[in-house]
């Protein structure tokens, strides 16, 4: 053992001593190269054999070799601090994820902030949300773990997904449609005032009810406190689908704030909860609704632009929005070519508040949805038991279209809306279009099939839909037109007969 040790230390001190000799020259060699004392000992040594040219040379060679000098120190700076970049950038790495992770951890706290925030403003609607979570408990723990199970397996969609696998083999229901608008709108009615202790007037539901018939969206505007998100909410109860309640955010600028996006660092997309409602209704024919609780915080017209737009097209096969530019093998079944098919039983409910703190709600989100005006609370009132009313959503499309056949627009009605609006161009330079005309032709039935008027229906679409542009004209066009405009309505349809219009008018000139 003694004589392999001998050996072994012989062997390897070869390499080392030569390590080592290679550092010490290279260290030597350093030492050398800024020697500044051997370069001036040479120059003192031949200054006074130097001619006049030979000492300008030297000079050169000073300057020569300083720049060498100076350039070998540039390059090991770079070096160094390449080097220095490199070691940051990792540093910088661990530290963002673990930036992640704390973001995520706040996220999850505030989901759950708003989780309780939500569960308060339930708890108003006479229900106990703490029974309806322990009845819900089991369903979520297990979509919860199909989430994280998708996630590990490094899908971007691990919420669509987790929805794919729970629809799996399940077969669209059918319910037991056989009921009439004029009854689902007092089924409704009860309902909310029996179960959730909300009281509502038929002047309320019958422009909701045809609201829903006319467009995907409705905007409930009114002061606050007046019950708007409580009837979306029970709407939702209503017809056994709990609605999906979208809060925007000021922050909100273009569609990702409300479906989610695609992040590059983590290759997922982050799903918000309007999205998984939008891609769970595609699997049925339920009747789903997401409420864009105070929706006028940001911009409409900015987050919701692709959805205002692509709901006007004529074909449900055209209703894709776009959410990645490609398809991946494991994203969720009905995403097409990275694409998000918006289903035709589902309906958007947006409430507005309007104060200081919210934006202006523009022509273009106006003319596409139906506004609904709630200022005032009904007083309670005894009504019977009602449970939910479960229907298709296929079927509901089909008692709005029966309505729009047995209750069209009459000719009487036509030539009152025609009338009104010559006279609004003439005094007022406002028109409207088609799109408008088209809608009047669906809520107006629907607003008779639902135990109205014709005349009350065209006199509350055209005070919420038409009048409503007078907003923006100016204070000195408006002053001395509104009193004859009053005048004309009681003269041509009878005293206080366009209620809703004259009540608008009358606001309006108290307000300029």
């Amino acid at each position: 053992m003694n004589t392999f040790l001998r050996f072994f230390y012989e062997f390897i001190s070869i390499f080392f001593d030569g390590l080592f000799n290679a550092f010490k020259g290279f260290i030597n060699g350093i030492k050398q190269m800024f020697s500044f004392s051997d370069y001036a000992k040479i120059i003192e040594s031949y200054k006074d054999n130097f001619n006049g040219n030979e000492k300008v040379f030297v000079v050169m060679c000073v300057v020569c070799l300083i720049i060498i000098v100076l350039l070998i120190a540039l390059l090991i700076f770079l070096l160094v601090k390449k080097i220095i970049r490199k070691l940051n950038n990792n540093l910088s790495k661990d530290e963002l994820l673990t930036e992640i992770g704390n973001l995520n951890d706040q996220v999850r706290k505030l989901m759950k902030e708003r989780e309780e925030l939500m569960a308060m403003k339930v708890s108003q609607l006479g229900i106990n949300p703490e029974e309806e979570n322990e009845e819900n408990t089991t369903g979520d723990e297990e979509k919860n773990k199909e989430e994280e199970d998708a996630a590990i397996k490094g899908i971007r969609f691990p919420k669509l997904v987790a929805i794919d696998e729970q629809f799996e083999g399940c077969k669209i229901k059918k319910y037991q449609n056989d009921t009439t608008l004029a009854q689902l709108i007092d089924d409704f009615r009860c309902f909310a005032a029996s179960q959730l202790h909300l009281y509502y007037d038929f002047s309320i539901l019958r422009p909701f009810f045809g609201g829903l018939a006319c467009g995907k969206l409705i905007i409930l505007q009114g002061i606050s406190g007046t019950g708007k998100t409580s009837l979306a909410y029970a709407w939702g109860k209503f017809m056994g689908m709990d609605a999906c309640v979208s809060s925007v955010e000021p922050s909100w600028r273009d569609k990702s704030d409300f479906l989610g996006y695609f992040n590059e660092f983590t290759k997922k997309f982050n799903e918000t909860k309007a999205l998984g409602e939008i891609y769970a209704a595609s699997f049925d024919d339920d009747v789903h609704t997401i409420i864009l609780d105070e929706m006028n915080l940001a911009r409409v017209e900015y987050y919701f632009a692709d959805l205002l737009s692509i709901l006007e097209m004529p074909s449900r096969d055209e209703w894709l929005v776009d959410l990645v530019p490609s398809a991946w093998p494991d994203d969720p079944k009905k995403l097409i070519k990275g694409k998000i098919k918006l289903p035709g039983n589902l309906w958007y409910i947006g409430t507005i508040n309007n104060d200081d703190s919210t934006f202006m709600v523009t022509d273009k989100v106006y003319d596409r949805a139906m506004p609904i005006d709630i200022n005032t609370k009904v007083d309670p009132f005894k009504c019977r038991e009602q449970d939910v009313v479960k229907i298709n959503s296929s079927y509901l499309d089909s008692l709005f279209a029966d309505a729009v056949e047995k209750y069209p627009l009459s000719d009487k009605g036509l030539n009152y809306v025609g009338e009104i609006d010559d006279y609004v161009i003439e005094h007022f330079r406002i028109a409207f279009g088609n799109r408008i005309m088209k809608q009047l032709g669906v809520f107006t039935p629907v607003y008779v099939a639902c135990g109205g008027k014709e005349i009350e229906a065209i006199d509350y679409f055209i005070a919420k839909k038409i009048l409503r542009k007078f907003d923006q004209l100016s204070v000195a066009l408006l002053r001395d037109e509104i009193d004859p405009f009053i005048s004309y309505l009681n003269k041509k349809f009878g005293k206080d007969v366009m209620k809703e219009c004259i009540a608008y008018l009358q606001n309006l000139k108290k307000s300029i």
